[in-house]
C-alpha cells in the first residue's frame, strides 16, 4: 500500500477541485492506497497537508489549472496534471505517480561533490510545459536548487500560462557559460546561438536537475568562433522591431495565399469572377479575398500583441486588428491595434496581482477582457473617427484636383495609393475613381490601377536585381509579389513595408507618383475597375496601351531604383 498525498485547485475552487479530490480518494481507496487530498480554491485551503503528512507520503499528486507552492514536496516524487485529468482519468493519474515513485527509487541520484569557486559556472534556463502550471514552475526550482547545490549561479525564465516571468536579457544569456531548455512545448532556441545548449523535459530537470545541469556543462564549446557571432548579433534586431517582424512572420502565408487565390480567380473567371457565384472563380475569390484577405490585418495585430505580450494579448490583438479592418484603417491601423493590444495587456499582467489561488483566472479571463475592452474602445473612438473623417476629406480634395492639371492629379492618385496599400489613403483614391466611371470619366482609373500594380512589381525586381539587400525569406516572397502585382493586389508589398516602413513606403510611393503622372499625361483611360493584367485581353478596355504598360514600367523601374539606394546590404 502505498502513502499518497494529492492537492486539487481550480481558480473558482469550488466545482471541479471538490470533483477531483472526490475522484481520487475513491479510486485511491479502491486500488488500496491512503490518500490525504488538499482542496485550494477561492476560500482557501481544504484539509490542509500537514508536514507530518508530507514526510510519510511515497509520492505526490498536483491537480490543479492555478499556481501551487512547490516547496514542501522537495525530494518527493511527484506528478502534475490537470485537474480535469484527475477527474476523467483518476485511474492513470494514480498510476502515473505509483510508476514515478518507482522510477526514483530505481535511480537515486547521485550528489556531485559542490566545485570549488573558481570553477563556478553561470547558466541561463528556460521551462515551459504545455499547460503552463506545475510542471513548468516544478522544473525552475529544481533547477535552481541543483545549480546551487553545484556551486553555480542559474537564471530560469519560466514560460507559463501568464506567459514568461523572469526574462532573460540579451546580457545574460551573453554571459552564460551554458543555457538549458527543460521543456515538454516548443521553445524557441535560436536566442541561444553560439551557446553550450542542452535541451530536455522537465520530467528530467524535477527527477535529476544537477544531473540536467552538470549535461548542460559537460557540452562542448560550439565551433563557431565567439567573434564571428558578435560581429553577426547586430544585425538581430530586438524591441518594437521584434514584435513588428514576428507579426509580418505569421502575416505573410495570408498575403501570399489569399493574393495568388485572387489571381487566379481573376485568370479563371475574368473580371467579373466574384459575381459568378457558385462556379470555381467565385469560391477562389471567396476564400482568398473574402477570407484570407480579411484575416491578415488581425493575425498581424495578433502576433505583435503575441510577441509583446505572450498568449494573454492575441484576444485584443485579434480584435483590435478585426476592428481596424472594418473600420478602414489598413494595415498601419494593424500594426497599431497590434502594439496597443501588447503594451496594455502587458501592462495589465505587470500591475494587476492576485492571489496564487486565482492566478489562474488571468491569462484566461482576466488580461483578455480588460485588454480587448480597453483596446476596442480606442480602436472605435479614438482611431475610427479619424480614418473616417479623412477618408470623407481625401474624397473631397481629390473631386476638387478633377479640372486642374492632369500630371498633378496622376502624382497624386499614384502617390495615395502606394502609401497604405489598401488602408484609408488607398480607398480614398480608388473610391474616386471608380465613383467617376458612372460619369464616363476614365483617366483616373487608369492612373489608379497601374500605379496599384507598381508597388509589388517594383519590390519584386529589387529583390530578383539586387540580392544583398534582401533577406531570403522576402527574395522569396518576391516570386508572390510579382504576381500579385500584375493581378492589381496591392498588398502583396505590405510584408516589406511592415518590415521597413521608413524606407520602403517612400519608394513605393515615388513609382507609383510616376506611374499615376505619365498615366494621365497621356491621356490613357481605363473603363473596367479590376483585373490588372488581365484586363489587357478585353477589347477597347484600355486606351492608348502603349502608353499604360510604360507608365507601370517607369514606375517598376523608378521603385527598384529607390529601393537600392534606400535599403542597405545586408551583412551575410
Amino acid at each position: 500500500m502505498a502513502k499518497i498525498v494529492a492537492i486539487t485547485g481550480c481558480p473558482a475552487g469550488v466545482a471541479h477541485t471538490q470533483m477531483a479530490a472526490a475522484a481520487l480518494r475513491k479510486t485511491a481507496a479502491f486500488l488500496g492506497h491512503d490518500i490525504k487530498v488538499e482542496t485550494q480554491g477561492s476560500e482557501g485551503p481544504g484539509n490542509p497537508l500537514s508536514p507530518r503528512d508530507v514526510a510519510e507520503a511515497d509520492v505526490v499528486i498536483v491537480a490543479s489549472d492555478i499556481h501551487v507552492e512547490m516547496d514542501r514536496f522537495a525530494g518527493k516524487p511527484m506528478v502534475a496534471v490537470p485537474v480535469s485529468d484527475a477527474i476523467r482519468k483518476t485511474r492513470v493519474v494514480i498510476e502515473n505517480a505509483l510508476a514515478e515513485m518507482g522510477e526514483l527509487k530505481e535511480e537515486p541520484a547521485a550528489v556531485p561533490a559542490a566545485p570549488t569557486p573558481s570553477a563556478a559556472k553561470f547558466l541561463v534556463a528556460v521551462t515551459s510545459c504545455p499547460t503552463g502550471i506545475a510542471h513548468t514552475f516544478m522544473a525552475a526550482e529544481a533547477l535552481r536548487k541543483s545549480a546551487v547545490a553545484l556551486g553555480h549561479e542559474i537564471k530560469v525564465e519560466t514560460q507559463g500560462s501568464v506567459g514568461a516571468k523572469n526574462r532573460l536579457t540579451d546580457e545574460e544569456i551573453e554571459r552564460a557559460d551554458a543555457a538549458i531548455i527543460a521543456a515538454d512545448a516548443y521553445v524557441d532556441p535560436a536566442r541561444f546561438a553560439g551557446k553550450r545548449l542542452h535541451q530536455t523535459t522537465t520530467k528530467a530537470a524535477i527527477h535529476d536537475g544537477q544531473k540536467v545541469v552538470n549535461e548542460a556543462l559537460a557540452l562542448p564549446t560550439p565551433t563557431e568562433p565567439v567573434k564571428q557571432l558578435k560581429e553577426q548579433r547586430p544585425t538581430t534586431r530586438t524591441g518594437p522591431y521584434k514584435h513588428l517582424m514576428t507579426g509580418v512572420s505569421y502575416m505573410l502565408p495570408l498575403v501570399v495565399a489569399g493574393g495568388l487565390l485572387i489571381a487566379l480567380a481573376f485568370a479563371i473567371g475574368g473580371l467579373d469572377a466574384g459575381e459568378q457565384e457558385g462556379t470555381l472563380a467565385w469560391a477562389l475569390m471567396r476564400i482568398g479575398g473574402g477570407t484570407a484577405f480579411n484575416l491578415y490585418i488581425p493575425v498581424l495585430a495578433a502576433f505583435i500583441a503575441y510577441s509583446i505580450a505572450d498568449r494573454p494579448g492575441i484576444t485584443s490583438g485579434l480584435i483590435g486588428g478585426m476592428l481596424a479592418t472594418s473600420l478602414g484603417a489598413g494595415f498601419l491601423g494593424g500594426i497599431a491595434a497590434g502594439f496597443l493590444a501588447g503594451y496594455v495587456t502587458h501592462a495589465l499582467s505587470t500591475y494587476i496581482k492576485l492571489p496564487d489561488n486565482f492566478a489562474g483566472l488571468k491569462p484566461v479571463l482576466i488580461l483578455p477582457l480588460l485588454s480587448t475592452l480597453i483596446v476596442g474602445l480606442i480602436m472605435i473612438y479614438v482611431v475610427g473617427p479619424p480614418v473616417t473623417a479623412v477618408l470623407n476629406a481625401m474624397t473631397a480634395w481629390l473631386n476638387g484636383m478633377q479640372e486642374t492639371s492632369a500630371v498633378i492629379l496622376g502624382v497624386l492618385l499614384g502617390a495615395m495609393m502606394a502609401f497604405d496599400m489598401g488602408g484609408p489613403v488607398n480607398k480614398a483614391a480608388y473610391t474616386f475613381a471608380v465613383g467617376l466611371l458612372a460619369s464616363k470619366v476614365y483617366g483616373p482609373m487608369a492612373a489608379v490601377m497601374a500605379a496599384g500594380m507598381t508597388p509589388p512589381l517594383g519590390l519584386a525586381l529589387a529583390a530578383t536585381l539586387f540580392k544583398n539587400r534582401f533577406n531570403q525569406e522576402e527574395r522569396d516572397a518576391s516570386k508572390a509579389a510579382a504576381v500579385l502585382g500584375i493581378s492589381f493586389v496591392t498588398e502583396g508589398a505590405i510584408p516589406f513595408a511592415a518590415k521597413d516602413p521608413m524606407r520602403v513606403i517612400p519608394c513605393l510611393v515615388a513609382g507609383s507618383a510616376v506611374t499615376g503622372a505619365i498615366a494621365l499625361a497621356a491621356n490613357v483611360r481605363l473603363m473596367v475597375p479590376h483585373g490588372g493584367v488581365f484586363v489587357l485581353m478585353i477589347p477597347n478596355a484600355v486606351t492608348h496601351l502603349g502608353y499604360y504598360v510604360l507608365a507601370i514600367l517607369a514606375g517598376t523601374l523608378v521603385t527598384a531604383g529607390a529601393l537600392f539606394l534606400a535599403k542597405r546590404p545586408i551583412t551575410p
